[in-house]
């Protein structure tokens, strides 16, 4: 008999690791406000949807690590 869950309690762990990042992201861009990336030729400009996407990025990933190393 195993111990491991079903896939469906580990999607919705894994969602709600992508909902905390997605906030973590949105609380970034809330603190910092306006970002911009500078090159050479010149600048663009980054909104919000760059930084929050980032955020549920690295949620998710944060929740890998955590299967990988403590499951």
């Amino acid at each position: 008999m195993s111990n491991h869950k079903n896939d469906s309690e580990d999607k919705t762990e894994a969602i709600g690791y992508v909902a905390g990042g997605l906030a973590a992201g949105a609380g970034v861009y809330g603190a910092v406000g306006n970002m911009g990336l500078v090159a050479l030729g010149g600048g663009i400009a980054v909104g919000a949807a760059p930084v929050v996407a980032a955020g549920a990025v690295v949620g998710l990933a944060v929740y890998g690590f955590k299967k990988a190393f403590f499951n």
